[in-house]
């Protein structure tokens, strides 16, 4: 087997764990459904399946790593050339921010969204996006290129986190809402969840996190596009979805620190947020045409 075969593989192999892990989960969460009090042994039962979904996806982040990894061997360069090698990088990104807050923060209950991307976005690489190793295009070889795409990949974790803590917080403040109209109290797993409040700082510290640093991508991206189109702005399509995410991410962070826009209306800018930076990512190489689009399929 080739290094690009078993750098596929491992990417297949990764989604396929992953999808594994989001199943897991979402028994995790069915196990307790709607139960008020559940039993010690409904309680344990539950946890197993979380445990195993964890598993599953470290398994998942190993196979991804050695799919990246392997990858670059195969191009001898580091794989950031086209849009499966974004994808995979940038989703190998936010699982290792996934794990380590985890292993800091006990933030498992995330597991159930952030494994459905990590399985999704893969998927869809080794599918859909996938095209075999091949030179750099020339306008690649500069180091701002390198310093724009791991900037990126960084913001990418972060943002992603931070969108599904919104989620996540929405998905609580629903339930609580409901649980006041009906006088039923909120059960299973939603009631082990952390207190919205919790959550919703989670998601700030994160886009507080990531927000900087996309500014940062879109400055190197700038120097880098002086240096390989001899301009630094030239409002390409890519180009204008990466400041249409800066503007709402702005827009969120302005809205978290304002009274009266703080809690739903946030989270929910910070879900446009993350829809834009994926469109960014993957929906403008498919759409349009511009300087980028060697990046496409």
């Amino acid at each position: 087997m080739s290094v690009e075969n078993l750098s596929a593989v491992g990417i297949v192999t990764a989604a396929v764990l992953y999808m594994l892990a989001f199943l897991t989960h979402v028994v995790e969460w069915a196990s307790v459904r709607g139960v008020e009090h559940p039993s010690h042994k409904a309680r344990l039962r539950s946890e197993t399946w979380g445990r195993m979904g964890l598993n599953l996806t470290v398994l998942g982040a190993i196979c991804a790593t050695i799919g990246v990894v392997c990858r670059g061997i195969a191009a001898h360069r580091l794989p950031w050339g086209n849009m499966y090698e974004f994808v995979t990088s940038a989703l190998l990104f936010v699982v290792i921010a996934y794990l380590v807050l985890v292993a800091v923060r006990q933030v498992r209950w995330m597991g159930i969204a952030v494994t459905l991307l990590l399985a999704v976005g893969n998927g869809l690489a080794a599918t859909v996006f996938y095209v075999a190793v091949a030179p750099l295009v020339p306008a690649l070889h500069s180091v701002w290129f390198v310093i724009h795409i791991v900037a990126a990949c960084i913001a990418a974790a972060a943002l992603n986190v931070g969108a599904i803590a919104s989620i996540m917080y929405l998905i609580s403040m629903n339930a609580r809402a409901k649980a006041e109209r009906t006088g039923i109290p909120v059960r299973g797993l939603l009631a082990k969840l952390p207190s919205p409040e919790s959550m919703d700082t989670l998601a700030y510290r994160a886009h507080a996190i990531g927000f900087p640093i996309w500014t940062f991508t879109i400055a190197a991206g700038s120097i880098w596009a002086d240096y390989a189109w001899g301009r630094f702005w030239g409002w390409d399509p890519k180009e204008t979805w990466s400041l249409v995410t800066w503007v709402v991410y702005a827009a969120y962070l302005h809205a978290r620190s304002t009274a009266g826009w703080r809690g739903r209306p946030a989270a929910i800018i910070a879900i446009i947020g993350v829809a834009c930076f994926w469109f960014n990512f993957i929906g403008v190489n498919l759409i349009f045409n511009g300087l980028h689009s060697y990046a496409g399929i």
